[in-house]
C-alpha cells in the first residue's frame, strides 16, 4: 500500500487528506480502526522515540504522546509496590517489561495522557493490552501484536480502537521535506545518535555519575528529540516524571516540567495514597480529584457537597507547607534540556524539585554561571555538544 486515505487533516475542515510514499511502500499496516491526521503523527514520532531509546538502553521502551510531544516515556523496569497503587494497576502478579514501560510512561502525566497515542519497541502482549483496556486512549503502534492482546485491543471504543502495526526494519529517507504555507522545506534527517559515549564531557566538579543516572539522562535526551521545542525533561528510574514541551523561554520549559515532576511526586504522598474514592469511579475522574486535591484549587473537590462525589470519607487538606516538606524530600532526578541553560536559574529551579543531574549542549556564553551554580549545588552536569530542536 503506498497511500493511506484520512478522515480529515489537524481540523475537520482540512480535507482532503492522506499520508503516502512518494517511493516504495507505506511502512504501517493499520490492523484496527481508522486513525487519523495527528493519530499517524503521533504515531510515527512516538515510534522514532521508542525504536532509539531501545537501541540506546537495550531495554523495552514506551511512550505516551499527544498532540505531536511525549506526554510521558520509560523503560520497562519493574513496579514498585506505590508505582501499582499511583498507575492504578488492576493486574495481579508480575506483569512483563514491555507493560511496565507503557504503564510507567503513561504514569508521567496521567492527566496529559488522556487520550494519548501509546508506542512500544516491542510486541505489544497481553499485560499491556489489558492495562490499555481500561484507559481512556486513542491507538496504538508496535512492531507486532500477540493474537491475544490483538483480541484485547479490538474491544476498546466499540471496535474502533487504532491499532497500528510498523515494519521494524523500516529506514526513512535521508532527506526529509514538509510543506508551510505552499513552501517546501527540506532538511537531513536528525541520525544523531544519542549513547552512553554522549555523556562522557562533565563540566562540573562532580564527576560521579552513576548507572542508572546515565540511563535517565539517555531517556531525557531521546525524549527531547522529539518533543517540541522548546523543552525541558526530568527522568528518574527510566521514566520521565516531567516534560516541558513548546515553551519559547527556556526557564518556563524549567519550571513546567519541574512542576509536573512535583506533581508526579506528591502523587506519592502518604494521605494522597490514602484517598478513599467512592466505588465505580471512572480512571479519568479519579486522576483529576488527586490533581485538583494536590493544587491551591483543593476546595473544588473538598467543599461541602463535592467531596461525596469523589471521596466516600472527607480528606484532610494537604497543606501548603506539606507539599513543600514531601518535594524537598525528593532526590535523584536527572534534568534534560534540548538547548544549552542561558542561566543559571534553570539549575536553581531544577534543584527545588531533587534534580542531581543534568544533561545539555553547553554553548551558552554564561556556561561559567551555570556550571557554576550546578557545583554550588554538587550535581553532576554533563554537555553533549548537541542540540535537539525539534519543530
Amino acid at each position: 500500500m503506498t497511500e493511506l486515505e484520512l478522515k480529515y487533516g489537524c481540523n475537520p475542515n482540512q480535507k482532503p487528506s492522506k499520508i503516502f510514499m512518494k517511493e516504495g511502500e507505506l511502512p504501517i499496516t493499520v490492523l484496527n480502526g481508522k486513525p487519523g491526521y495527528i493519530n499517524l503523527l503521533d504515531a510515527l514520532n512516538s515510534w522514532q522515540l521508542v525504536k532509539e531509546l531501545k537501541e540506546a538502553t537495550g531495554l523495552p521502551s514506551a511512550a505516551s504522546f499527544k498532540h505531536v510531544s511525549p506526554a510521558g516515556a520509560a523503560v520497562g523496569l519493574p513496579l514498585s509496590d506505590t508505582d501499582r497503587k499511583i498507575y492504578f494497576v488492576e493486574q495481579e502478579g508480575e506483569l512483563s517489561p514491555i507493560a511496565c514501560a507503557y504503564i510507567r510512561s503513561r504514569g508521567a502525566d496521567r492527566l496529559c495522557s488522556y487520550g494519548d497515542w501509546a508506542a512500544l519497541s516491542d510486541i505489544c502482549d497481553a499485560d499491556t493490552a489489558n492495562y490499555l483496556k481500561l484507559e481512556v486512549s486513542d491507538g496504538i503502534i508496535a512492531p507486532g501484536y500477540t493474537d491475544e492482546a490483538l483480541a484485547i485491543l479490538r474491544t476498546k471504543k466499540k471496535g474502533n480502537y487504532n491499532v497500528v502495526q510498523i515494519d521494524p526494519n523500516y529506514v526513512p529517507a535521508q532527506i526529509e521535506c514538509k510543506d508551510v504555507f505552499g513552501v517546501t522545506f527540506q532538511q537531513g534527517r536528525n541520525n544523531y545518535k544519542i549513547s552512553r559515549e554522549l555523556l562522557s564531557n562533565i563540566v562540573t566538579a562532580n564527576k560521579d555519575l552513576p548507572e542508572q543516572a546515565a540511563i535517565d539522562m539517555m531517556v531525557a535526551l531521546i525524549t527531547l528529540k522529539y518533543t517540541q521545542s522548546n523543552s525541558v525533561c526530568f527522568v528518574k528510574d527510566g521514566q520521565a516524571i516531567g516534560v516541558g514541551a513548546g515553551q519559547q523561554s527556556r526557564i518556563h520549559c524549567t519550571r513546567l516540567a519541574g512542576n509536573k515532576a512535583d506533581n508526579w511526586y506528591l502523587r506519592q504522598h502518604p494521605k494522597v495514597l490514602s484517598l478513599q474514592f467512592v466505588d465505580g469511579i471512572r480512571r479519568p475522574d479519579r486522576d483529576n480529584a488527586i490533581d485538583i486535591y494536590t493544587s491551591e484549587e483543593y476546595m473544588d473537590v473538598l467543599a461541602e457537597g463535592e467531596w461525596q462525589k469523589v471521596f466516600k470519607v472527607k480528606p484532610e487538606v494537604l497543606t501548603a507547607e506539606e507539599k513543600r516538606s514531601w518535594i524537598e524530600t525528593q532526590s535523584g532526578v536527572t534534568c534534560g534540556s534540548d538547548a544549552f541553560f542561558p542561566f543559571g536559574d534553570n539549575v536553581k529551579r531544577a534543584y527545588k524539585s531533587g534534580v542531581e543531574y543534568i544533561v545539555e549542549p553547553g554553548g551558552s556564553i554564561r556556561d561559567d554561571n551555570v556550571i557554576q551554580t550546578a557545583d554550588s549545588y554538587g550535581m553532576v552536569m554533563a554537555f553533549t555538544g548537541m542540540r535537539l530542536f525539534h519543530h
